[in-house]
This record gives structure tokens, sequence and C-alpha cells, in this order.
């Protein structure tokens, strides 16, 4: 992961992370083998740092070496970020976009 804002959240610490959270936290789920996933990471990166100071929290989940959470949230498709607010889920967006998409969703729930 590029930027130190960012936390690798897994099947085991994800409800300690979002869950059990308060204010806004986005998860982006990932793989490595994904193109489009690497296309957003810079994304993800910039809103991290961009928005970090002003309450959001940003994690990644690697989906290949945590399944239990992608079923638990039906993700099937890739990349998908999802919006956690006070632990509860409030938002996502799946497939890469520009960074307008998912700076707006931030904005939206800050």
């Amino acid at each position: 992961m590029a930027s130190d804002m960012i936390t690798e959240v897994t099947d085991s610490n994800f409800a300690e992370e979002v869950e059990k959270g308060d204010g806004l936290y986005m998860v982006d789920f990932w793989a490595e083998w994904c193109g489009p996933c690497r296309m957003i990471a810079p994304t993800v990166d910039a809103l991290a740092s961009d928005y970090g100071e002003k309450g959001l929290k940003v994690g990644k989940l690697n989906v290949d070496h945590n399944p239990q959470t992608s079923v638990r949230f039906a993700v099937r498709s890739i990349p998908a970020v999802l919006f956690f607010k006070d632990g509860k889920l409030v938002d996502q967006v799946v497939g890469a976009g520009p960074r307008k998409m998912y700076e707006d969703k931030v904005l939206q729930h800050l």
C-alpha cells in the first residue's frame, strides 16, 4: 500500500477496524490480478491523504485472501469501494471510475 494513511483490512480485523469505528471508513475491495483495481489505487491513496485529517479512514481488503468479508457484503465484482459510517454500510461504488465519483461519495458522507 502506497499511503501510510491506508490500513490493511482482513477477515480477522474487519469488525474491530471498520464496524466498531466511528466516522467514515472507505474500504477498497481489490485483488493483485485486477487491472481496474490497480487503476483506482492512486485515487484511493490520494483520497486517504486529502481527507484523512478531515475524518476519512481508508482500508484495502484483498478479496483473494479474505473471502469471508467479501461474501458477507456480496462483493461479486472488483474493484468495489464500500463506505461505512459509524460501522454501518451506507454506500458503495462498483467498478473503476474517475476520482470525482469516489470523492463525491466521501463528501456526501463525511
